[in-house]
């Protein structure tokens, strides 16, 4: 079991290692690395090719015989993950972006063995025109950022205990078993301002308290890190790379509602963050700050993993417990709440990863330093996962209240291909699309809501100006067609019909009254439905048509997608004034449905047509067009 004192032995012992990652300052204490190279090792990275990027590392490093100056770092998620695999060499800072194994040998012979930076392999926006090297920090991605719960992501060795504990990890929970009391937490979360960032945004020292003021034998702490909005990946990155501080901050809530068993409910299809679970599970308990009697209290805390299998559902509460008991992932009606009767019938909380992630910080840094973050009533940072057609897809921590524009222009880097932002789904199929006219507007809880969006988990999807309206909330629908777990009616028969709308919308087959049904139909699903993926599914549909209404009344009325997109709306026409006559066209076309004499303009027989495009894509000279 680890006392106080042997805990801050460990972090006095491995501070200066990870130090230098955090500032580029070189020990020079005896025995210390001269370089420390990390790679990422996330799933983004890992799936570029990172595993062998570390491995051909290794054996270069063996082969210079630099075993004793060079440490090598597997962490988590940088951030910028189009750029993967990432390798940054510290004390310098040096960010080699896109390392494949064949540019490795050089990097090790220039820079780990002669102190030379290979400035031709180094992420771009690092080096200026003049050749000067700066500070990832500096860069655009990475300069409006403010890690919070990403702080040791991509900094630590997630699988290695006594790294977190050197970054001053375990602290927070030594700090609370010995002078606080469970309303003092409370009462640091309250005036802290922390609100659920799952999606509800629901105050979480309010969520504490109702659990804590419950009276039973038992009680539960609940990690939900089930994430399954499409595109979001917020909550894997950070399992994948700082796994103890949801640890610590679980045994936390556990010692505050009174509670010693926890659940963590992680996707199946995480295997990487559910690996690594495991190890900080092992390791924290081998030491003593899981168990029995952590550091020599009467608290004790227990924390297991129960495997979702990707439901969608599962991310409701309510259905998350139902599922850890054993049984078919459904909502239940609320009342009771899970903080009177929750898993098991016992009195629980349940938080997401990226709210538990915030937790260890408060506790030690102070309620006023998160509420001084952020806006009056939105308070701390927002972790975002940047997707769709954006330059730097990857993951980004912001100030609440930073606006949409920043983020996507600054930070993002913005529309790649010189196309025109159009719109951001933000909250997943539970969201809305957020026009190019507010881009301006500040990201709160609040300003969301009002626009006909969410906060939701986090994903953020950027579409340009070729994207379809309709056909967004058409995908968005049919995600959850698939994942309604059938309960309630509304839902069950609600999303199947809202779908079958939409897509007689983009087959060109619907009329304008189909506008005024698709409109009630999403008024009475919101009002119906048990739960919030029910209540949540026309959000998408709601706000499309609210911001983009001409586009609906495009596909009903003219009977055409204005960007091109609805295949069944298609029509590809051969300009016979740019046509060459080079045959390409008709070689390539599945159906033959292309005819005319070589060097002579051809048609397209519209009845043939299977519109797939491929006519468009080989003409070198752009007389195809789609109309």
């Amino acid at each position: 079991m680890l006392s106080i004192e042997e805990l801050n032995k460990i972090r006095a012992k491995k501070k200066d290692l990870v130090a230098m990652r955090h500032h580029g300052e070189q020990t020079q204490k005896k025995g210390a690395y001269k370089y420390q190279v990390l790679v990422c090792g996330g799933t983004g990275c890992t799936s570029s090719g990172s595993k062998k990027v570390i491995e051909t590392l290794e054996a270069e490093i063996k082969k210079n015989g630099l075993e004793k100056d060079v440490h090598i770092v597997r962490t988590g998620c940088f951030g910028l993950c189009s750029l993967g695999p990432i390798m940054i060499v510290y004390p310098e800072g040096s960010f080699y972006a896109r390392v494949t194994t064949d540019e490795i040998p050089k990097i090790v012979e220039q820079h780990l063995k002669n102190g030379k930076v290979v400035k031709e392999m180094l992420y771009e926006q690092t080096v200026k025109p003049d050749g000067t090297v700066i500070s990832l920090d500096e860069t655009d991605f990475y300069r409006k950022q403010l890690r919070v719960a990403l702080r040791n992501c991509g900094v630590i060795d997630p699988e290695d205990i006594e790294e977190y504990i050197a970054t001053g990890g375990y602290q927070a929970l030594a700090k609370v078993l010995t002078s606080m009391t469970p309303d003092d937490v409370i009462d640091t979360l309250l005036k802290s301002g922390l609100r659920g960032r799952g999606g509800g945004g629901f105050p979480t020292g309010r969520k504490w308290a109702f659990a804590k003021a419950s009276v039973d034998d038992q009680k539960y702490v609940c990690c939900n890190a089930d994430e399954g909005d499409p595109g979001a990946f917020m909550d894997r990155s950070i399992l994948e790379g700082d796994p103890h501080s949801i640890l610590e901050a679980m045994a936390i809530a556990g010692y505050t509602i009174g509670a010693d068993k926890g659940y963590i409910y992680v996707r199946a299809e995480y295997p990487v963050a559910v690996e690594r679970l495991r190890i900080a599970i092992a390791q924290a308990e081998e030491y003593g700050l899981l168990g029995k009697g952590i550091f020599g209290t009467d608290f004790s805390f227990d924390v297991e993993l129960r495997l979702g299998a990707g439901a969608f559902v599962c991310g409701e509460e309510t259905a998350l417990m139902t599922s850890i008991e054993g049984h078919r992932g459904e909502p239940r009606p609320r009342p009771p709440f899970p903080a009177v009767k929750g898993l098991f019938g016992k009195p629980t909380i349940l938080n997401n990863v990226e709210t538990y992630a915030n937790i260890p910080q408060i506790i030690m840094r102070g309620a006023d330093w998160f509420s001084g973050m952020g806006t009056a009533t939105s308070k701390g940072t927002k972790v975002f996962a940047l997707g769709g057609k954006i330059t730097n897809v990857g993951l980004v921590e912001v100030p609440m209240g930073t606006t949409l524009r920043e983020i996507v222009e600054e930070i993002g880097g913005g529309v790649p291909d010189g196309k025109k932002f159009k719109a951001a789904q933000t909250g997943g199929p539970s969201g809305g699309c957020i026009p190019a006219c507010h881009m301006d507007v500040p990201i709160d809880y609040e300003n969301l809501i009002a626009l006909g969006s969410m906060m939701g988990s986090g994903g953020l999807i950027v579409m340009d100006e070729d994207t379809c309206m309709v056909d967004i909330a058409k995908f968005f629908l049919e995600f959850t067609v698939d994942e309604s777990c059938g309960k309630c009616t509304p839902c069950r028969i609600g999303t199947r019909r809202l779908y079958q709308f939409i897509d007689k919308v983009t087959r060109g087959e619907a009329e304008l009254e189909d506008i005024d049904k698709i409109k009630e139909l999403c008024a009475h699903m919101k009002s119906t439905s048990l739960c919030a993926l029910g209540q949540s599914t026309p959000n998408p549909v709601i706000s499309t048509m609210h911001y983009f209404e001409d586009e609906y009344i495009a596909h009903v009325k003219d009977k055409t997608c204005p960007s091109g997109v609805c295949k069944d709306l298609l029509k590809y026409r051969i300009l016979p004034d740019k046509c060459k006559g080079c045959t390409l066209c008709a070689r390539n076309c599945p159906v033959d449905a292309i005819s005319g004499a070589p060097k002579k303009p051809h048609v397209i027989d519209r009845n043939k047509c299977i519109k797939c495009g491929l006519c468009m894509r080989n003409c070198k000279f752009d007389a195809v067009v789609k109309e």
